[in-house]
């Protein structure tokens, strides 16, 4: 694996993404990007898609608009924390994740990744912390309710676009969810808690499913996880299942620095 450019690690929320990511980040010299890090070569983080369709913004709007963004196919992209005021609360009904509709989510995302693989650096090995797998299915199937074959098919999309980096997916497993939620309280606190649990009870998959309060939110993370086990053998990249690294982080490093020289 030492021909391998892209280094993607996945897993629930409090697997152990972070530890693992820059584990393999050091042993590598590559670079991390984690999930947040506000700069990512493949990801948009606090952005909005602005289509050209869209009529709510004056010529004025338009034309500042225009000069803070990026120009994308059918529509701009734009940094929401460089605007303010009215034009903020505009531009955030196209934030992407979250607001944007799921055609042109798709369409802006997969150029997004497009754009990372044909500016990649030769030289470089890039780190991931999550984006291939977490973010998609957050999407498709937490916020939208598609059927999991939908799920599988864009995250499909989005391997046979890096393939030229001979990615690897490193997915942590977790089979303590619940203790792992619990345990990560102390960092993380009571406010991001409530926040993920309103976020995966009340999404399209959390009411079609009538989940509410923690046990909804662990049952929605089950099932996610369930899927995305089930998508990685059916995926054309490398990947390796790292059960409940948690409970030993030096056997754990030990398996990731094997992967390197096979």
């Amino acid at each position: 694996m030492n021909n391998c450019r892209l280094y993607i690690v996945e897993g629930l929320p409090c697997s152990g993404k972070s530890s693992a990511s820059k584990f393999i980040a050091g042993i590598s010299n590559g670079l991390l990007f984690d999930e947040g890090s506000g700069n990512h070569p493949a990801d948009y983080e606090f952005s909005a898609f602005i289509p050209d369709s869209a009529t709510e913004f004056t010529p004025e709007e338009r034309e500042k608009l225009n000069s803070l963004s990026q120009k994308q196919d059918k529509g701009i992209v734009v940094e929401l924390n460089k605007l303010d005021g009215a034009l903020f609360d505009k531009a955030f009904r196209y934030k992407i994740y979250d607001c944007l509709d799921w055609e042109n989510e798709r369409r802006v995302m997969l150029d997004k990744w497009r754009s990372f693989v044909q500016n990649a650096d030769k030289d470089s090995i890039y780190v991931f912390n999550c984006v291939l797998l977490q973010n998609p299915m957050c999407e498709t199937m937490m916020r939208f309710n598609f059927d999991k074959e939908l799920s599988f098919e864009y995250i499909r999309q989005i391997c046979k676009i890096i393939k030229p980096l001979n990615p690897t997916v490193v997915y942590l497993e977790n089979n303590e969810i619940s203790r792992s939620i619990k345990g990560a309280l102390a960092e993380r606190g009571e406010e991001w808690l409530n926040a993920v649990v309103d976020y995966h009870c009340n999404g399209n998959y959390g009411k079609a499913h009538g989940l509410s309060g923690f046990e909804g939110y662990i049952s929605a993370l089950e099932e996610r996880q369930r899927r995305e086990l089930e998508f990685l053998p059916q995926l054309p990249v490398r990947s390796v299942v790292l059960t409940d690294p948690q409970q030993n982080w030096e056997e754990t490093y030990r398996k990731i620095r094997n992967l390197r020289t096979r």
